[in-house]
């Protein structure tokens, strides 16, 4: 039996859409506008990195960073972003949302100037300071995730909460996009004003000097976005579910909202006692395992699994762009243009799948709701990338490197017109208040073990299967074309997991929590079972 609904919380659940929604969308976006761009650019810069601190004299290619030091500055940010989102998922239902959200965007403008400015005597060196301050950038950044989805979700009416949280998280795509157009802009003025020849040609002078400053300019950018949303970030009210549902404070819930709303709205301190009587089970209580121990176990397989796949070709992708010949050998090329080509292959996947995907998602979560989305993500990555792996090697065939980036392309638009929106936006729908962020960390985090599974394996399994092919210090692999197979393996995974997640389509945070439930819980995968009630 239900019982009555707060009316502070009832009024954000059929509020129209206003002004507070989009603002609540753009300072939330920012911040994973910047964080898309940080844990991103990297991979447009390790291909320099390797030529100006490891370069080989007489060596028939360029420098490039050995095996451990590439997995190390690929993969640091990702141990950070992991760790940040256990603690600050944590801190966010301790403290509060608002009280912990500046913490992370400071911390993300600090390591990004920091990273730019990674010193040392030798190349171990500026590596090791680099990967330093890209752990704590990166542990700023995985406090952004519980954050902002649980902010927006608990900001959202009920209608229409899928497609912001979504619009949140698109902004990834801006980022990925902004990093590619920036090292675009900044390659190429250096290479205009610093002409260098091909590697083949003269190997030293085609790396000049002056390269070095442009990795640390590219990283240092991403510390702008940030601080241009701090300000508002804290001007924003805190939530009123964790006012009201944690906190307890019933005068201020009501006091914060009414401005926000810009309605009258009473104050209901017996009411709020009343739901959130005998409601203090824990996350590693029987209750918790009983009502959402499965819709845990579900969110963070899939984000597990998702990343994995994604993470693998996203930060890679320059490795299959030259495996298909669609970016030349780097001898042929200078440092610059490297970067450069680079840069424009990142560019024109984000341009083309990337972000149009995030868009689909915004425009028809709504709609046709979070579980199918997730299920045909899943199963069309897995098309795809079979498209990919089977006829590889016609792919990598002369004339047909197009058709390979297109395909390839359509992978990314149905991750993010799929379940790497759906994963982020579930964690902040289905679990109770007092542990929402919490929740939302853990599977977050799943989802970076997956990543880091992929990128570090990802880095070794892709190598040539032939060692006289393979990167410079790598051992042979499975090569690209087994790789896929096995991030097909992982897809069809995250679809059987997909339905351990209910679908939160059209309701309230607390019908989906069972906050507001008394005594027959109605549970989101559509079956009823009694609740004892507590006796005082």
């Amino acid at each position: 039996m239900a019982k009555d609904q707060l009316q502070v919380l009832n009024a954000l659940d059929v509020a129209k859409t206003q002004l507070y929604h989009f603002t609540a969308i753009v300072i939330a976006g920012m911040g994973f506008f910047t964080d898309a761009y940080d844990l991103f650019c990297i991979s447009l810069v390790t291909k320099l990195l390797g030529r100006i601190y490891y370069y080989r004299p007489g060596s028939l290619d360029p420098g490039s960073l050995p095996p451990r030091v590439a997995a190390a500055v690929n993969g640091v940010a990702f141990c950070g972003t992991l760790s940040g989102q256990l603690f600050f998922g944590w801190l966010g239902d301790k403290m509060g949302r608002k009280r912990v959200y500046g913490m992370t965007l400071m911390l993300m403008v600090i390591c990004s100037l920091a990273s730019g400015l990674s010193f040392g005597n030798t190349p171990n060196g500026v590596m090791a300071t680099l990967c330093f301050f890209r752990f704590w950038l990166g542990f700023g950044i995985g406090g952004d995730y519980p954050l902002s989805a649980t902010i927006m979700s608990e900001y959202a009416n009920k209608k229409t909460r899928g497609a912001f949280i979504a619009a949140v998280f698109a902004m990834q795509g801006f980022g990925i996009l902004t990093g590619g157009i920036v090292t675009l802009i900044i390659s190429s003025a250096f290479r205009a004003r610093f002409d260098a020849p091909a590697y083949q040609e003269n190997a030293t002078a085609s790396t000049p000097a002056q390269a070095d400053y442009v990795w640390r300019i590219i990283l240092m950018f991403g510390a702008i976005p940030a601080l241009m949303t701090y300000y508002w970030r804290m001007k924003m009210p805190e939530t009123a579910r964790y006012t009201a549902l944690v906190a307890k404070n019933a005068k201020q819930a009501a006091s914060d909202m009414s401005k926000v709303l810009q309605v009258e709205i009473i104050e209901e301190p017996d009411k709020v006692e009343e739901l959130t009587r005998d409601k203090d089970f824990g996350l590693f209580s029987r209750e918790f395992l009983r009502r959402h121990g499965m819709h845990l176990l579900g969110t963070t397989m899939c984000w597990f699994l998702l990343d994995i796949a994604f993470y693998s070709q996203n930060l890679f992708q320059k490795d299959i762009f030259t495996a298909i010949n669609w970016i030349p050998k780097a001898r042929t090329m200078s440092a610059l243009e490297e970067v450069f080509r680079i840069a424009r292959a990142q560019t024109l996947i984000a341009l083309c799948g990337t972000v149009p995907g995030y868009w689909f998602t915004v425009a028809l979560i709504d709609i046709v709701g979070r579980f199918l989305i997730q299920i045909v993500g899943f199963f069309m990555m897995t098309v795809f990338m079979l498209g990919l792996a089977i006829p590889y090697h016609h792919w990598t065939t002369p004339g047909n490197h197009i058709g390979f980036v297109v395909m390839y392309g359509f992978t990314f638009f149905f991750a993010n017109f799929g379940p790497n929106s759906t994963t982020f936006i579930v964690p902040a729908e289905i679990f109770p208040a007092r542990l929402r962020s919490t929740c939302h960390g853990i599977s977050a985090a799943a989802g970076k073990a997956g990543a880091i599974v992929g990128s570090f394996g990802f880095l070794y399994a892709a190598q040539n299967q032939d060692k006289t092919k393979t990167d410079h210090g790598y051992p042979p692999g499975i090569g690209v074309r087994n790789s896929l197979f096995v991030l097909v393996a992982c897809n069809l995974l995250g679809v059987a997991f997909t339905f351990f997640v209910p679908e939160s389509k059209g309701k309230s945070l607390e019908e989906l929590s069972g906050e507001n439930e008394e005594e027959n819980v109605e549970m989101a995968t559509g079956y009823t079972r009694t609740v004892p009630i507590a006796k005082n």
